[in-house]
């Protein structure tokens, strides 16, 4: 006997079914009016442009985009921009650098990726340096591992990075771009002079904290939700020509982020007897030491490594750097020496190497190699990324190192934790980062089978709800969130500008909606 469905499921049904028809009929229609466009010859619907752009260095999430656009100038990209925004039925758009993010954040279901890379053989800034050396413009498609040989052809270098320097110019500006530096010279878009940005509404606006600067500091940590960074103006300091490159190993984590805190607290940018770079780490009872961290130590010290982690368990390491040229190699030692006089590392638990200054700038590329050659790379990274206030960092630790990571014992790649000086960050731009003027990042930088990420993410799941828990106000760095409310507690005091500034830049939501910050939908 048939069972008569309420007339609401009923409307329900056809609804859903209209609604999937008119979705097919959408993209159809703009298929066919992208088609019309001057550059429709750059646009791309080859299935393996397509599949490239709807997936990331994540592996975990995938959405397929209409189109791939491959641009040869920023033209390009305003063209498209402009299209969508003055159609009837607008339709998302999304800029992909290197595809570095690990949640879908450059992708644009059904509607159009921006293959940002494609312009490096166009009419792209490229790479071009002041004549008198004091900046360079860099095309937001260009790789921070090529503005760092361009550079250094020169004598000159950028003073603030990332681990990894196979990343976009544009891609990091929107996060922030930190590593060991930015305690000293603050984030990547805190060392930026002006920007060329393409918005939502198709304007190509330059922007600087003089001249529309409102979109400068919107664009600068803004996820990609106001605007394309299509240039950049970054400033250049003459290149070292090598380095000192110290680690240390401790056993108690107060000792460790004491003597943290105490080298970043000598921290001024011209300050030539200062740490240019400072990083700590986990190095945890996996039965070996092979990781791209922990290469660096001697072959011959790895036992006695292995059995201090096998006592403790956790061993804290602490990583620093100090450069040096011709002027300063004869003094570089005794400078190294003062900064370590009166830190709490195990005794005998100290190495140094001495390396190009590229080569470790460069340092993760070579075990990208090497996982690539064993098909580790392109895998899974159900990775989690935190800023956590000082005041909380010992609760972490115990909480979080010493509880959840020991007990579940799944760790697969890198555990980062170091600390960064607030005042070195731009408060008007729009990264959010925690109130106290130290603060830890802690990055938890996993890698998993196609079948086993779900470990990860439940394990990633359980410290963010032990830091709610414990009263632990962090905040996340590519954050990812799946709800409206989770992105208003994430923004807090900023939110409000921020919504401002996406309905002044980008009045009808077009870019970035892998983000998920007003596209939920996604």
């Amino acid at each position: 006997m048939a069972v008569a469905l309420p007339s609401f499921f009923t409307a329900i049904m056809i609804m859903s079914r209209l609604m999937a028809f008119i979705g097919i009929s959408k993209n159809n229609d703009m298929c066919s009016k992208l088609q019309a466009l001057d550059i429709a010859p750059k646009l791309s619907y080859d299935p393996s442009a397509i599949e490239s752009a709807s997936q990331d260095f994540g592996h975990i999430v995938k959405a397929v985009p209409q189109a791939v656009l491959l641009p040869s100038s920023p033209r390009d990209i305003a063209s498209l921009v402009n299209f969508s925004y003055s159609n009837s039925v607008p339709f998302s758009i999304a800029a992909r650098g290197n595809s570095h993010s690990v949640n879908g954040q450059a992708m644009a279901k059904n509607g159009v990726v921006i293959d940002m890379t494609s312009m490096k053989n166009g009419n792209g800034t490229g790479i071009r340096i002041a004549s008198d050396g004091s900046y360079a413009d860099v095309g937001g498609e260009q790789l921070w591992i090529d503005v760092l040989n361009a550079t250094l052809g020169l004598g000159l270098t950028p003073v603030s990075w990332t681990d990894y320097l196979y990343l976009t110019i544009g891609g990091t500006l929107s996060n922030a771009g930190i590593s060991g530096q930015t305690f000293r010279y603050g984030p990547q878009i805190s060392n930026v002079y002006e920007i060329d940005v393409i918005t939502g509404t198709a304007d190509f606006v330059t922007c600087s904290p003089n001249n529309n600067s409102d979109l400068f500091y919107a664009a600068l940590g803004g996820l990609g939700q106001f605007g394309i960074i299509t240039r950049a103006r970054i400033p250049l300091e003459p290149a070292p020509k090598r380095v000192k490159w110290v680690r240390m190993l401790y056993a108690d984590f107060s000792d460790f982020t004491r003597d943290q805190e105490l080298l970043i607290s000598k921290n001024g940018r011209n300050d030539n007897k200062a740490l240019n770079y400072l990083e700590g780490s986990l190095l945890l009872d996996q039965g070996s030491l092979d990781n791209w961290r922990s290469s660096f130590f001697p072959p011959q010290d790895q036992p006695k490594i292995i059995s201090l982690i096998t006592k403790f368990r956790i061993v804290y390491c602490l990583e620093i750097v100090k450069h040096y040229d011709g002027q300063t190699k004869t003094t570089v030692d005794k400078d190294l020496q003062q900064l370590l006089k009166g830190l709490s590392y195990l005794p005998g638990f100290m190495f140094e190497k001495d390396a190009k200054y590229e080569e470790f700038l460069n340092r993760v590329h070579s075990e990208e190699l090497k996982l690539k050659a064993k098909g580790l790379w392109d895998v899974p990274h159900p990775w989690l990324n935190l800023f956590i206030p000082k005041s909380k960092i010992s609760d972490f630790n115990d909480g979080v190192f010493k509880s959840i990571v020991l007990q579940r014992n799944i760790t697969t790649g890198p555990v980062l934790v170091y600390p960064m000086n607030r005042k070195k960050w731009d408060d008007r731009m729009s990264a959010v980062i925690p109130d106290e003027e130290i603060f830890y990042t802690v990055g938890l930088l996993q890698s998993s089978a196609f079948d086993d990420w779900r470990t990860f993410e439940d394990q990633n799941k359980e410290i963010l709800q032990f830091c709610e828990k414990a009263g632990i106000k962090v905040k996340q760095y590519l954050p990812h969130y799946t709800t409206k409310e989770g992105w208003v507690s994430h923004f807090g005091s900023k939110w409000s500008t921020f919504q401002k500034r996406k309905l002044q830049f980008d009045p009808k939501l077009l870019l970035s909606p892998g983000q998920r910050i007003f596209n939920n939908n996604q």
